[in-house]
């Protein structure tokens, strides 16, 4: 593998050289994306992310393909499972808020390594579950796992170039979801059949939701020793160097909620993630139902719709990122316009559809579609405020849940037709949306004009132009960079700071006046 050299040498770096391309005017961000390497800085990150993010789906929804079981051994109700759906997801808001501007502060690689460790306690605790109460206290704590996908997103969009963010973002975030498939599978097709081999039915729910949360534990505790934060090192030795300014966590947050681009964005991530949550909770329950299979089977079957993520966010960012190299950022919106119509039409067919083939065939395009929205998002993102990029991810991501958690309503007090329809009038709304996106120094669907930087970046991408050459697309926002930059004077250990940032009120800071 060929060794590249990195960016100014006067500059205090981990890493004096790399084994991908990068652009020394972005921080050292990767300019391409090697699958096959595995190599630290960049492609070790870009590996951690989805891996992590993957683990997490199958603590998050390790019970999901088991609920039938559940429901017949507790005697719940379709509204007491349901409760038990939304509070799964629920949990997961509020620490997507925090995540971002704990990632901004301090890296993504501890609050991912913590959150996965602690996620994995209350999955191991499954069988202890004996009411409706207990299993949606549970699943609410479960659901802290889903929040590692702020760090997933932020990880990646902190080691590569915006130009090819959207494919990198939607790689790691796609084959992340693919948890949700492969647990359906894993859990109610191959694990839970294997532990009623020696045990009864009930007895293999109980126990069986201990493998993923040993496998969760392994993971939170070495992702913290075997990547890095960014290309240049981890935040906290940067910050001890000099070399990286100490960051306020709540200016930052502050900064991107201000942005209405955010909560646009905010809704329409609602409207694809939420969705494919939503469908990981029901779609097992909906076809062992709507067409009187097993357990086994149906979650097999419902397994196709995560099984989209191996290829669908992925295609979706990246004809996000060409639709950048040929119209700019109006090319990604209207690719995202074009995602979120599609994916409305296809949940109308989907729940019209009576015949068990023609269903599973339906699903699929329509679960590609829920998914290529999810990577075309992403590809927005970092462009918003590139100085509060975690914040904005963060709460983009909690729309996600905040959907899940608005259909899952729907679904406990609606029948299973009203419900779907609603959904798909939520998605077909959503879409519309992106006419009223309009991000400072791009050109929007309707209105505005793209800065002279930015024109220059995106007509030498699509003219195939060393993607080492291209410029900062934007330029960071002075006043957004002195809002979340601060002088703290050094710092704490890395996991002490971050245990103390969320146990204790942390004292107002300085702003940088240098």
């Amino acid at each position: 593998m060929s060794e590249v050299q990195s960016g100014q040498a006067q500059e205090a770096k981990k890493y004096e050289t790399y084994s991908v391309n990068v652009d020394p005017d972005q921080d050292d961000k990767a300019t391409e994306i090697k699958l096959l390497s595995f190599a630290r800085p960049h492609m070790r990150a870009f590996h951690c992310s989805w891996f992590c993010f993957f683990i997490a789906f199958f603590i998050w929804f390790a019970i999901a393909p088991l609920l039938p079981e559940v429901k017949e051994s507790l005697g719940l109700t379709k509204q007491q499972i349901w409760t038990s759906n939304i509070c799964s997801v629920a949990g997961t808001i509020f620490l997507r808020f925090i995540n971002g501007p704990l990632c901004d502060k301090y890296g993504p690689r501890i609050p991912m390594g913590a959150i996965l460790a602690f996620a994995s306690i209350p999955c191991a605790m499954t069988g202890l579950v004996n009411s409706s109460a207990s299993l949606s206290i549970l699943r609410f704590f479960i659901g802290f796992g889903g929040s590692t996908f702020v760090m997933c997103q932020f990880w990646t969009s902190r080691m590569f170039t915006k130009e090819i963010a959207g494919t990198a973002n939607a790689l790691v975030g796609g084959w992340g979801n693919l948890g949700g498939g492969v647990t359906q599978i894993v859990m109610g097709s191959v694990l839970f059949p294997l532990f009623k081999l020696g045990m009864s039915a009930e007895q293999a729910w109980r126990t069986v939701c201990i493998v993923p949360a040993c496998v969760g534990l392994a993971t939170g505790l070495a992702i913290f020793k075997i990547s890095d934060d960014c290309p240049q090192g981890n935040y906290s030795d940067m910050k001890k160097k000099g070399t990286m300014a100490e960051v306020s966590a709540s200016a930052s947050f502050r900064t991107a909620t201000m942005n209405v681009n955010t909560w646009l964005l905010f809704v329409q991530y609602a409207c694809c993630f939420g969705v494919e949550l939503t469908m990981n909770n029901a779609a097992a329950s909906y076809f062992r139902e709507t067409f009187e299979l097993t357990t086994e089977t149906s979650a097999a079957i419902a397994s196709l719709f995560g099984w989209m993520n191996l290829f669908a966010r992925g295609i979706g960012g990246y004809v996000s990122d060409k639709a950048n190299g040929k119209m700019g950022m109006r090319g990604r919106l209207i690719w995202q316009t074009c995602c979120l119509l599609i994916e409305g039409v296809m949940v109308l067919i989907f729940t019209n559809t009576k015949s068990l083939g023609l269903a599973i065939f339906i699903m699929v395009i329509f679960s590609s579609f829920v998914q290529a929205a999810e990577g075309s998002t992403y590809g927005v993102v970092p462009y918003v405020n590139p100085p509060v990029t975690g914040s904005i991810a963060g709460i983009v991501g909690a729309g996600g849940n905040t959907g899940a958690v608005c259909f899952g309503l729907g679904f406990r007090q609606l029948d299973t037709k009203p419900a779907f329809y609603l959904m798909a009038g939520c998605i077909i709304g959503s879409g519309i949306l992106s006419l009223f996106i309009n991000i400072k120094g791009h050109a929007g669907i309707m209105s505005g004009q793209d800065s002279e930087e930015a024109l220059a970046a995106w007509k030498n991408m699509g003219a195939g132009a060393p993607a080492n050459s291209t410029l900062k697309v934007p330029e960071p926002d002075a006043d957004a960079t002195k809002d979340v930059a601060t002088d703290d004077n050094g710092s704490e250990k890395d996991f002490n700071q971050f245990m103390d940032y969320v146990s204790e009120e942390k004292p107002n800071v300085e702003k940088e006046t240098a």
